[in-house]
């Protein structure tokens, strides 16, 4: 009987291992353009001094690449994309949510307050909110899975 309650103990563990780590938001994720349904960039998750962040780590469409952030302010201001902080200091809240940070859109120059969650019925779905007031905008990314 112990031997094979050691046995369903150490199953359960090694079952919910990949549900553990694909709830976890750090990693690489696919960006969709909610308003072309083109996948523009990738951003790569982080977490640093206990907050989330996010940087473009590649674009993808060949127009994009190589361009700078000319709308960009500070020390941003004509630095390249790629590599350029857009989501940062994101907290997770007791729904699984992490929100209280921004996020910047480096075409259109605007900072959002942000909210992220993984979608419930697909683990491998970012929703992505940036809002100003009540008026939102909800995006898709999905992970990357190299």
């Amino acid at each position: 009987m112990k031997t094979l309650t050691t046995f369903l103990v150490c199953l359960g563990l090694i079952l919910s291992i990949p549900l553990a780590q694909a709830q976890q938001l750090t990693g690489k994720w696919k960006t969709v353009d909610d308003e072309t349904g083109k996948t523009k960039s990738i951003v790569e998750l982080y977490k640093q001094n206990g907050k989330i962040y996010g940087k473009v780590s590649k674009l993808l469409l060949p127009e994009d690449q190589g361009k700078p952030c000319i709308k960009c302010e500070g020390d941003d201001y004509n630095q390249p994309i790629e590599g350029l902080v857009i989501v940062k200091g994101l907290s997770k809240n007791s729904a699984n949510e992490y929100e209280g940070g921004t996020i910047f859109d480096p075409q259109k120059g605007k900072e959002y307050k942000c909210k992220m969650w993984i979608d419930k019925d697909s683990p491998n779905t970012l929703n992505v909110r940036g809002y100003v007031a009540f008026f939102y905008r909800t995006q898709k990314w999905y992970r990357v899975t190299e």
